[in-house]
């Protein structure tokens, strides 16, 4: 059940996405032809209005299409409700409307979980700290650790709980690279010693695990109508800018973090976890993953939206559209680049699942 309710979610941020673009586009009396769920061939569809709406093979997203794109249409090039045909800020509305539909999607979300669940008021913090995610190849998983282990102690000091704990284990690690620390780690009710040896990323240690605080988060009834309207404001500005942090990271330090890129297996594993534990925990990863998908779809990379935009901003300065031949290499180079990297990250995902990894150890 839990990797069914982390499908569904995934799938419904897909479709919200794809929604934004598809009545950005109808609402402004523009012709769409198509709203697919998926690529590649059609399982399901269903043609209304001229519309087909469609659920295709591969799911690696979606898409909205338009009679533009489509070399048999029988409308005429000079419609002038053909998108191509209406003014730049127009499409531009267009373009943008799948990342603001995420965004948005994210504040109800955060917003729903200040009215149902309550405003968070703290942690209730116990002894260690959980490791959540291991990356095969990397240092923690070289030492021994793995998914659910509870550290509560390194080199013989006694970590603590919360946030504190966590910050305390990470400045350890962070200033021991290529130096043994002794980890009294909890699996199973048992106390097992390991030896973690931090690799060297540039002089700052790195070991390949997520950590957390091992405890729940605390809940209390809002102080009036307007609190969750707050509480959703500074939940989604501090996601938002945490993750373009990350995505920054990427670029920048593309090195030290690529190995931690996750691609929808991974996110579909986290996301049954968390499913488990239901409450909070399922809110939040929704917001979460709707923030990454528009933070995502907002670069300006080829066929993401944001390359799209750019597009838009180079026709805008030259006063004219670019070359059709440009814009057709352009995307077409970014559908082989995100279907690789997809596929890259799907094996590299699948092969660190725990079922995985006790198949491959026989």
């Amino acid at each position: 059940m839990g990797v069914l309710t982390a499908l569904a979610i995934l799938a419904g941020l897909i479709v919200v996405h794809e929604a934004g673009h598809f009545f950005a586009a109808t609402l402004q009396g523009i012709r769409v032809s198509g709203f697919s769920i998926g690529f590649g061939p059609v399982l399901l569809e269903r043609q209304r209005r001229g519309v087909q709406f469609a659920l295709r093979a591969i799911p690696l997203g979606g898409f909205v299409s338009f009679p533009d794109d489509d070399e048999d249409s029988d409308i005429p090039k000079n419609d002038p409700n053909l998108l191509s045909n209406r003014p730049l800020h127009q499409r531009a509305l267009v373009i943008a409307a799948g990342v603001l539909a995420n965004l948005a999607l994210a504040w109800l979300v955060l917003f729903a979980q200040g009215v149902v669940v309550g405003i968070p008021s703290g942690f209730s913090a116990t002894p260690g700290v959980l490791i959540t995610g291991v990356q095969a190849d990397q240092a923690a998983a070289a030492a021994g650790l793995q998914l659910g282990d509870r550290v509560l102690a390194i080199n013989g000091q006694p970590l603590g709980g919360g946030q504190s704990a966590v910050s305390a284990l990470v400045d350890q690690i962070k200033t021991s690279p290529g130096l043994p620390l002794r980890l009294a780690t909890e699996r199973g009710g048992s106390t097992l010693q390991l030896q973690l040896t931090p690799a060297d990323a540039g002089g700052v240690g790195r070991i390949g695990a997520q950590l957390q605080p091992n405890g729940t988060e605390v809940f209390r009834r809002p102080r009036g109508p307007l609190e969750p309207i707050r509480q959703a404001n500074h939940d989604v500005a501090v996601l938002t800018g945490r993750t373009i942090e990350g995505f920054t990271a990427l670029v920048t330090r593309f090195g030290e973090t690529a190995s931690q890129v996750s691609g929808p297996v991974k996110i579909v594993e986290m996301g049954a976890s968390l499913a488990k534990q239901g409450g909070s925990s399922l809110f939040l990863f929704t917001a979460l993953i709707s923030i990454n998908l528009a933070v995502l779809n907002a670069l300006p990379l080829p066929l993401l939206d944001g390359g799209q935009f750019a597009l838009l901003l180079l026709e805008g300065l030259r006063g004219k559209p670019l070359p059709e031949k440009f814009q057709l290499a352009f995307m077409q180079s970014g559908f082989v680049f995100l279907v690789g990297l997809s596929v890259v990250l799907i094996v590299k995902d699948t092969s660190q699942l725990p079922a995985v990894q006790q198949l491959l150890s026989r």
